[in-house]
Formats: structure tokens, sequence, C-alpha cells
């Protein structure tokens, strides 16, 4: 029958999501440094080899880890913004999902503090580029067409904003849990008015 998986293709991804959750928790815990993927392995409970089937390094195993994560991420943040027809409501409702997001500290940790160690500079921003500057353009463009900001070059618009975002999701990652919601809020109410004021300017 058309498009009914085998046992061995069922097993095989079924291997696999265990193992990216594995790993995520590993990554999150001890840092991809001090994580070996004979860890990941034997908390897995699968051999080696059965790690090495799916991901050939552990610099693979932890980008996927990232792009997991990611992926959830901006479905979560799109989601939570598609639930009103202004622009400015949804870029303000995805600004607190994105927060909210970056105070996770698993998220925080692997995808702001590990990433760049374990990817190298340019790897991880092209990730971070692949899922969060397209959602980005997204809002911006929304704003410029429904007359909220500034109709400026979209691109440089759009970079400004991802750049502070990206300040803003680094902040909260290093922050200490206590000082997370103080902080969070802080950003939030910067974050609002730097974007207030690209709105259009009077004639």
């Amino acid at each position: 029958m058309p498009g009914v998986k085998s046992r061995r293709e069922q097993y095989s991804e079924a291997t696999r999501a265990a193992l990216l959750e594995t790993a995520t928790t590993l990554f999150a815990e001890r840092g991809f440094a001090r994580t070996a993927l004979e860890d990941v392995a034997s908390a897995t409970q699968v051999t080696r080899g059965a790690v090495y089937h799916h991901f050939a390094s552990k610099r693979e195993l932890f980008e996927a880890v990232l792009e997991s994560l990611e992926t959830e991420a901006t479905r979560r943040i799109a989601e939570a913004a598609a639930g009103t027809d202004d622009a400015w409501d949804a870029a303000m409702i995805g600004l607190d999902a994105f927060l909210d997001q970056c105070c996770d500290p698993v998220y925080g940790r692997l995808c702001w503090q590990e990433g760049p160690v374990a990817l190298g500079w340019d790897r991880w921003k092209e990730c971070e580029e692949k899922y969060a500057y397209g959602l980005t353009s997204q809002f911006v463009t929304s704003l410029m067409d429904a007359g909220y900001i500034e109709q400026a070059s979209p691109e440089i618009t759009t970079r400004f904003v991802f750049a502070l975002l990206g300040a803003i999701g680094s902040m909260l990652a290093d922050a200490a849990e206590a000082d997370k919601p103080r902080v969070r809020e802080e950003c939030a109410t910067l974050a609002r008015r730097l974007l207030t004021g690209l709105r259009p300017r009077p004639a």
C-alpha cells in the first residue's frame, strides 16, 4: 500500500527522534564540548553505530537538535501571531512569543550560547537566518504594508530588527534565571519603543 512505512523505517524514525530528544537534554545540561556521542548512545540505550547511522558526527547531531528547536520556535511564534489581522498587534504578539522562547533555559543555552561554539560563527549564523530571518522579514513587510512603519528599504529594516532581536535573545540567554523576568520586561519595553520610532514621520 503506497505511503505505508515498513517496520524498519518506523523503527529508524523512532530511533532518530529518541536520539534528538536525548541529545537535546545532554547538550543543555553539559554543553556541546562535554557531551560525547557515546553519552548520547548510552542514554538512549542504542549502540554507537546506531548514532552514526543517523548522524555522521557530534556536530551534525547538534545541528539537527538546533534545527529542531528553531523549527518549533518559529512555528510557535507564527502561530501566536496568526490570531489577529492587525499587523502591529501581530508583531507585538510575535515579539512576546519570541521573548518567552528565549527565556526557556534549553532553547536559550543551545541556540544562543552553545550554537556558535558547536557550529562555528558562520554556520550558526546561517542556521539562525534560515529560520528567524524569514519570519522577521514577514513581520516587517506586513508593518510597512499596513503603514505602521516607514516605507524604507525592507532589507535594511529587516536586518536592523533581526540584529535587535539577536541582541535580545543573547541577553536573555546570558541572564541568571532569577533575573530573566525583569530583563525580559525591560527588553520588551525597549524593543517596542524602538519599533514605534520607525513609524512614518509627519509630512
